[in-house]
């Protein structure tokens, strides 16, 4: 009788365990908040994306909204093309724009979107026109290096 109650506890210890390494992993994947109701997508475009990766939230207001569907170049204007994945409950403006976000000074990057104020909402397959391309840390390092040793240049003389 002991012996199938060392086992019993054995196999939840077991379970548990999974099921622990299956929340980590799809904390890790950026996967936890899996939406299975109706959405739509719409395309944008931007110069830069930074570290932008697929599954990436989508978030008004700091809610989240939809997900990054897919990254792709377009070899033709040399941009990223950014599919977004928009749940179907939340409907925004044919004119509402985008940008790429980070959370925090070296967090996880996300794209932002703000409503704009036209009376047709986005449809599947629209595009977002307005877009403004992810702030790298490094350039804006190196704009205020060399801004500062302009300054400098200025005050010698």
């Amino acid at each position: 009788m002991q012996r199938k109650s060392l086992d019993v506890w054995v196999g939840l210890f077991v379970v548990l365990g999974v099921a622990a390494l299956m929340f980590l992993a799809l904390k890790a994947g950026n996967m936890s908040t899996l939406s299975f109701g109706k959405a739509y997508t719409v395309t944008a475009r931007f110069d830069n994306i930074g570290s932008l990766r697929p599954q990436a939230p989508v978030k008004a207001s700091g809610v989240v909204v939809g997900r990054v569907e897919s990254i792709k170049f377009d070899d033709k204007t040399y941009q990223a093309l950014v599919t977004l994945n928009m749940e179907e409950l939340y409907k925004f403006p044919k004119d509402s724009s985008v940008k790429i976000l980070t959370s925090g000074l070296l967090g996880e990057q996300y794209v932002g979107i703000e409503a704009g104020g036209a009376t047709e909402n986005l449809a599947a397959g629209d595009k977002i026109a307005r877009t403004q391309s992810a702030a790298v840390l490094e350039d804006l390092i190196n704009q205020f290096i060399y801004s500062k040793a302009a300054d400098g240049k200025d005050d010698k003389k």
